[in-house]
């Protein structure tokens, strides 16, 4: 007698997923960078403002070292970009802030005039300059 080896339950292998599992996985993909954007967003605007806050301080002290080479406040900020006869205080691309071009006010007056004023303005109207109450810490 020639005993038969016995079938065992047939296995069934997977090669792929189907198109359900990966319909699944793209729309949790898709939920998950949704709303992870709203963080990113946020972190790039107040990224954008910490960025404006530096450049008027930067700004502001290149005018002060204007004063002092040439006893006289600059009559604009591209005056820092091409002095008189001399090296520039600060590169072009300096003049321009995140979102648009710097303000400049060389009389001061939100300084009470000690120093000159240098701001941005926000796409929500904010001001972001280099006197007391603009957000810049001094």
């Amino acid at each position: 007698m020639v005993l038969q080896p016995q079938r065992s339950a047939r296995v069934t292998s997977r090669s792929a997923f189907t198109l359900l599992e990966v319909l699944i996985v793209v729309a949790i993909l898709v939920v998950l960078a949704s709303v992870s954007s709203v963080y990113v967003f946020r972190y790039l605007e107040e990224s954008r403002i910490n960025k404006c806050r530096v450049d008027v301080k930067t700004l502001e002290k290149a005018c002060g070292a204007y004063e002092i080479q040439y006893g006289v406040r600059p009559d604009s900020l591209l005056a820092l970009v091409q002095p008189p006869g001399g090296k520039p205080f600060v590169e072009g691309e300096a003049l321009t802030s995140p979102f648009g071009p710097y303000q400049y006010n060389p009389a001061g007056p939100m300084n009470g005039g000690l120093k000159v004023d240098v701001w941005a303005v926000t796409p929500t109207g904010e001001q972001i300059g280099n006197w007391p109450g603009s957000g810049i810490t001094h």
